[in-house]
């Protein structure tokens, strides 16, 4: 559409709130006229991620190169791994009018935040912090250790909340996705 304005939008929240399971049905019922911007991690891929479509998987030496290229609109060490979003990427699809969702930790979405003071911002937020360790626990994917540094950066990501425009509460998936469509749409249209 030619009348939809290109926006960039930031989408936080804590590990294991359902930021994935979100975006995958807002992408299924949305125009084309938004993409998914991947980040680039040093993380270890989880059964079934694939790289290039969920992330770029890295070298430490690599992402640390980038850096040094100053080649990140963001990056955040966090819970012992890099992450990072090109910034080439994100300028090239707002120069093509498409909107950019940015899924990214807190750390970068503050960053970019302060580069990009027009970006649209959504906090995803878990209906109880309970809820939220039940969650990580099923993924079933890490140590207790990972989960207790997960459940740390957590409490003090929640904090941070009311710095953003919007924020959605996971308690029913469907009903989650459907308030991300009315902010897309009021913001885009």
């Amino acid at each position: 559409m030619s009348n939809q304005k290109a926006k960039l939008i930031i989408f936080t929240g804590p590990s294991g709130v359902g930021k994935g399971t979100i975006l995958t049905d807002f992408f299924k019922k949305v125009d084309k006229n938004i993409v998914y911007s991947i980040s680039s991690t040093t993380r270890h891929p989880r059964d079934g991620e694939i790289n290039g479509m969920h992330y770029f998987f890295i070298t430490k030496n690599e992402f640390e190169n980038l850096i040094k290229e100053d080649a990140f609109l963001e990056y955040a060490n966090y819970s012992g791994n890099y992450y990072g979003t090109s910034k080439k990427f994100v300028e090239e699809k707002l120069s093509e009018n498409k909107s950019v969702l940015l899924e990214i930790e807190l750390q970068g979405a503050l960053q970019v935040m302060k580069k990009c003071p027009d970006a649209v911002t959504i906090f995803i937020k878990p209906p109880t912090f309970e809820e939220l360790e039940q969650r990580l626990r099923g993924r079933h994917s890490e140590s207790e250790e990972a989960i207790q540094k997960r459940l740390t950066a957590a409490r003090e990501e929640i904090k941070n909340a009311d710095k953003f425009h919007y924020v959605i509460e996971n308690d029913i998936v469907e009903s989650a996705v459907n308030k991300l469509i009315e902010i897309y749409d009021k913001e885009t249209k």
